[in-house]
């Protein structure tokens, strides 16, 4: 198939934009780097530690909101230092923070983090306030709907509460796109239908199927199983290889942007947040893969979740250097 990056050499204004809406989980990143991922019953040295903000949710929020998009994110935050320092570095990224209850019964949620020199990452969460989010917290997401273009939702708060947002976000004619991580042989199968594009990675893809995602050929298998349980698009993940996505309509294939890796940790999250922020302005879905797939890469280049996420000057310039012009909104 001919290069999609090529093909999108003007990407194109097509309607006003509107808010995108995250429903999702809000932690702090506690992240060790060493020369490589410990194996089981392994202690191994590391050579660097530092905090940084993270959670699915809020950096899928910070992605959208980077890229100029009117984000708002719904979710909680323990009545802590953690919770302070988090919900200040969402608004200095422009998140609206107004639907964010800050929880004084519990801790704010972390994420224990080890990423190897080739920028591989694994992750333990430990869900705090995430965890209590709940019907309440549902019924300010239904007060927002009627301004968001997109809603989007991850699986680090409870099954219940995302299965409620998604019905509301189909009720209110909103588009759902859910990023089925962590992946959960537990996923109700009424939640399928509710969602409008399902985007896993290809382990996560694999994990739901219950086969191997790996490639093109696998992914197209996957996908098609995915459509068949009542998601209306699937895009597959496939790292450094590229982006699978499957519709009623048509079936394509975007390369993946090149660059040199240092930490893939909050890469998926960008992808989500970009490819949202381009359907809140009115493009298309090939456009908004092309997005997710760029905000993907540039985020591989640089340590930490939210840190690495970029913001459109930086956007427009590593397309513009590989050939994608856009036109303003």
């Amino acid at each position: 198939m001919a290069n999609c990056q090529k093909q999108l050499l003007a990407i194109s204004n097509t309607s006003i934009m509107s808010k995108v809406i995250v429903f999702g989980s809000i932690n702090m990143d506690l992240v060790a780097r060493s020369h490589r991922l410990p194996v089981v019953g392994e202690t191994l040295r590391g050579h660097d530690f530092f905090t940084a903000a993270g959670g699915k949710g809020a950096n899928q929020a910070v992605a959208a909101a980077r890229l100029g998009v009117p984000t708002q994110i719904v979710g909680r935050l323990g009545g802590d230092s953690f919770g302070r320092e988090l919900l200040a570095g969402l608004q200095a990224s422009s998140v609206d923070t107004g639907a964010v209850l800050v929880d004084e019964a519990a801790a704010s949620g972390v994420a224990i983090i080890t990423v190897d020199d080739a920028g591989e990452n694994n992750i333990i969460i430990v869900a705090g306030a995430n965890g209590r989010v709940n019907e309440n917290d549902v019924e300010r997401l239904k007060n927002l709907l009627p301004e968001a273009a997109a809603l989007l939702l991850q699986l680090e708060i409870p099954m219940s509460a995302v299965l409620a947002a998604g019905e509301a976000g189909r009720k209110a004619g909103v588009r759902v796109i859910l990023d089925p991580a962590p992946a959960s042989l537990d996923i109700p199968q009424q939640l399928y239908p509710l969602v409008d594009i399902i985007t896993p990675n290809e382990v996560e893809a694999g994990q739901l199927v219950g086969f191997p995602v790996d490639g093109q050929e696998a992914a197209d298998k996957a996908a098609t199983i995915l459509l068949s349980w009542g998601v209306g698009n699937a895009i597959v993940k496939l790292g450094d290889r590229g982006v699978f996505c499957a519709t009623s309509q048509e079936k394509f294939f975007v390369p993946a942007f090149r660059v040199q890796a240092v930490d893939t940790t909050a890469a998926g999250d960008a992808f989500n947040g970009a490819l949202a922020a381009a359907l809140a302005e009115g493009r298309s879905l090939r456009e908004a893969v092309v997005w997710g797939a760029a905000a993907g890469a540039i985020s591989a280049t640089t340590a930490g979740a939210q840190p690495s996420l970029p913001d459109r000057e930086m956007f427009n310039r590593f397309l513009g250097e590989r050939g994608i012009f856009q036109t303003p909104r």
